[in-house]
């Protein structure tokens, strides 16, 4: 059986925890972990204080996921304190890293060039941002101002990116392909999924609580609708990690005897077209 990785998030910022800035980078990051066979264990919103996001650190790295990410606080100005504060939780320093400064200035001259940004050059907010955890490497920025970070501590990476979507998926889908690749190996997800003529979990609760524990593997959901809006409810079946045959594997046997299941207590159902696909 293959090991599937576990991820942790810590989103940052108080914009987000006031409700000025709807955070899509959760969602997308568990899309992606799942889509190549990992497990998003937990993921935690926090403010803009460093002893709060040092000490959830601190906690993370105690259960010892693969992977802790983090979203937001990276740049210049004087609330962003997320390298700060994971270098506090992980028992660190913070030192100037010549490379995250060489990349910071590059980035302002660029866009400087660009007739983006009104100067190019360093200033102490923008050399901020390359004061980087002591052992941290900085990772390139395609479409930001402020490197994202690759910290290693014990068995765990503390990967610090910048709380803008974009430039969140820049760094990951440029500078952690090979991480990414290392760390999820060639894991991938399969899902299928069916709607079922009833729109009442409870009554569906005696099949499900059969078929779910006998299919550990298989991650099986009935997905709740408002009371009244729709006669069906969808039950989504997921598998990850694994060989792709494994996959299929697992995901037939819980979806037959879902099926069956179903049938057998008078409920009907039809599969629904693009549960999902192999990463």
């Amino acid at each position: 059986m293959t090991y599937s990785a576990i991820a942790e998030i810590l989103v940052i910022g108080n914009e987000i925890l006031i409700g000025d800035i709807q955070d899509t980078n959760t969602s997308w990051l568990c899309r992606l972990i799942n889509s190549r066979g990992g497990h998003v264990s937990r993921g935690t919103m926090l403010r803009d204080d460093p002893d709060v996001i040092a000490a959830e650190v601190r906690l993370a790295l105690g259960r010892g996921p693969d992977v802790i990410f983090t979203s937001g606080g990276l740049g210049p100005t004087a609330d962003d304190l997320t390298l700060a504060a994971v270098a506090k939780g992980a028992g660190l320093p913070l030192r100037l890293h010549d490379d995250a400064l060489r990349m910071v200035r590059d980035q302002y001259d660029r866009f400087h060039a660009m007739g983006i940004m009104a100067q190019g050059g360093l200033n102490p907010g923008r050399e901020k941002m390359a004061w980087l955890p002591e052992g941290g490497t900085p990772l390139h920025n395609p479409v930001g101002t402020a490197p994202g970070v690759l910290l290693q501590v014990g068995r765990t990476s503390v990967i610090s990116l910048p709380g803008v979507p974009s430039e969140l998926k820049g760094i990951i889908e440029t500078s952690l392909q090979d991480f990414m690749d290392r760390t999820f190996g060639d894991g991938g997800s399969l899902a299928r999924a069916m709607s079922v003529l009833c729109n009442d979990e409870s009554l569906l609760e005696p099949v499900l609580g059969r078929v779910v524990p006998r299919h550990p593997r298989v991650y099986i959901k009935s997905l709740a609708t408002t009371v009244g809006e729709s006669p069906e409810l969808a039950i989504t079946l997921t598998v990850t990690g694994g060989g792709a045959g494994e996959r299929e594997d697992l995901l037939g046997a819980a979806f037959e005897e879902l099926s069956r299941g179903l049938a057998g207590h008078g409920i009907a159902y039809r599969e629904l077209s693009g549960g999902g696909a192999e990463g």
